[in-house]
């Protein structure tokens, strides 16, 4: 059957179905815009990728106007449209994944935090109790490159309620472990359907705001992903301190604010994935009118999910190996997560052996990532001026400003904790120590999302997704070395180890600087988007 397509109105919709109503209403013209490749770029998604494998024709002239598919659209200013969202409702959508996202964060620390109660109740030994914190990171890992494409075929809020659902069903399970293989199983899984809140939160700010309105909203889950742990530490330090909660009530914690969460979900969330609302709404008009013409332009392009997950999960790899601008900058993020979660593992044991720190106050010690992620924040602040200022003449080279001051300030944060853990140094020069190095950390992370955003263009969400495997993957690694790696080095040498092997990744972000264009050049995917520049 030959086809074509041809666009449709609202008027001329009223005219076929002789019924106005609000699912047909607002039916626009033929699809003419792609859906914008920005918002792919936190998710790990790979419907671009599939899209550019090779142009796909999906018309031929006919005069059979009886075959012909009707594509339909959001006309402009359609209220569904999710790009024309009210702010608040754009706002709510925001905070609530970012929510999402600050609990998940929170539970990766404070779990750390109840490993005392916990190796007492379940007879565990410390590293095992250590291996449910790396579980947890494994998850974020891992599950991410097969999940990320059920939203192209599902949506994006049924993805939410889903995970959410299932990290506090499993959050419960470890609250109510008898035994350290529950906990650890149940903080893989947790991790594992946690991983949503990192995965499609990019994503979700991306389909609802403008590129230049982006900013704000990026950095707002910039902030709450990154000062979760601290949150979660400061508040789980002085619920283990307290000899009728401990361990099990870090983790009823987590359980409430998953339940509000949940609660909210349905309240302040809406779809935002206008491929999926144009197919559900193709499918409402195929069944009222029985005309099985109407179609969504996506369901046509769409590849199978089962092409997506593959390409999902392939993608990301090959771009971590062959790609220099990817290997280099996820050898550095990957490293930079590892020190995090080596932080988290190790702050509590080391103020309480050198500064008789209770738990509580060790808890406390954690407001310092708190307020290293705004301070971090202030400089991005900064760096977006100098990005306006020299885009136009360095190109995507212009997003490393502040990312060369992070890697001068990571060895000098790690350096200024090692050599200040002595009992005759003042406690607040380690603090000043993780209050540097969660600074550089903030830089960094905001600084990989938008570089290789830029570098890669519609390769990004493959890109990205590379560089937190390798994070997560490292986020896993490093809690399982640490306190062994400390017993056998002291405090002193074993950061003093971090930041020389910090100091030989210095120069990562100045040679991208310097050579970026040259080796975007001679890239195979990164060519692409500097032709099209």
């Amino acid at each position: 059957m030959s086809r074509t397509s041809t666009p449709v109105t609202a008027n001329e919709e009223d005219d076929r179905t002789e019924e106005k109503s609000p699912e047909s209403a607002s039916v626009g013209e033929a699809l003419n815009r792609r859906i914008p490749m920005t918002e792919r770029l936190a998710d790990g998604r790979a419907n671009e990728d599939v899209e550019n494998q090779g142009e796909k024709k999906i018309y031929e002239t006919s005069r059979d106007a009886a075959n012909e598919i009707i594509y339909i659209d959001f006309e402009e200013g359609d209220p569904r449209d999710p790009a024309n969202f009210t702010y608040a409702r754009k706002w709510a959508i925001t905070l609530t994944a970012s929510f999402f996202s600050l609990i998940t964060a929170s539970s990766s620390g404070a779990y750390a935090l109840g490993f005392t109660s916990m190796t007492r109740d379940l007879r565990a030994a410390s590293i095992q109790a250590t291996i449910g914190m790396s579980m947890y990171t494994l998850g974020f890992a891992l599950v991410p490159l097969v999940t990320s494409s059920f939203s192209e075929e599902f949506g994006r809020q049924p993805m939410y309620i889903v995970s959410a659902i299932g990290c506090l069903l499993m959050h419960v399970m470890t609250a109510l472990a008898q035994n350290i293989p529950t906990v650890i199983v149940a903080r893989l899984l947790a991790g594992a359907f946690g991983s949503t809140s990192s995965a499609m939160v990019g994503g979700s700010v991306a389909d609802i705001w403008a590129p230049h309105e982006r900013g704000l909203p990026m950095s707002v889950f910039a902030i709450m992903a990154l000062a979760g742990p601290g949150i979660g530490c400061v508040a789980a330090g002085w619920i283990e301190q307290n000899p009728h909660l401990e361990w099990r009530w870090i983790q009823w914690l987590h359980v409430i604010l998953l339940g509000a969460l949940i609660f909210a979900m349905p309240i302040f969330m809406k779809e935002t994935r206008s491929a999926v609302l144009l197919t559900r709404l193709a499918k409402k008009l195929r069944k009222k009118t029985g005309d099985p013409r109407y179609r969504a332009r996506v369901e046509d392009e769409r590849a199978s999910l089962r092409t997506l997950i593959y390409i999902s999960c392939t993608r990301p790899l090959y771009l971590l190996v062959s790609e220099p601008v990817v290997a280099s900058f996820s050898l550095w993020v990957g490293f930079a997560w590892g020190i995090l979660y080596a932080l988290i593992r190790s702050i509590g044991p080391a103020f309480s052996d050198v500064h008789n720190f209770n738990t509580g106050q060790t808890g406390t010690v954690f407001v310092t990532m708190i307020i290293g992620c705004f301070a971090g924040e202030a400089i991005q602040i900064y760096q977006e001026r100098l990005y306006a200022k020299y885009h136009a003449k360095k190109g995507p080279e212009a997003r490393l400003f502040s990312a060369c001051l992070a890697a001068v300030l990571l060895p000098a944060g790690m350096f200024i904790y090692a050599w200040t853990t002595f009992p005759s140094v003042p406690w607040i020069g380690m603090v000043m120590g993780v209050f540097v190095i969660m600074t550089s950390l903030f830089i960094l992370y905001v600084a990989v999302f938008t570089y290789l955003a830029d570098c890669y263009g519609i390769f990004a969400s493959s890109a990205l997704a590379g560089q937190s495997l390798s994070r997560n993957l490292m986020g896993t690694v490093f809690p399982l070395f640490t306190q062994q790696m400390y017993d056998q080095l002291t405090y002193h040498w074993g950061t003093a180890l971090f930041g020389f092997i910090a100091v030989l990744m210095i120069p990562i972000p100045f040679v991208l600087y310097w050579k970026g264009p040259a080796i975007r050049a001679h890239s195979k995917f990164a060519s692409q988007v500097v032709h099209k520049q």
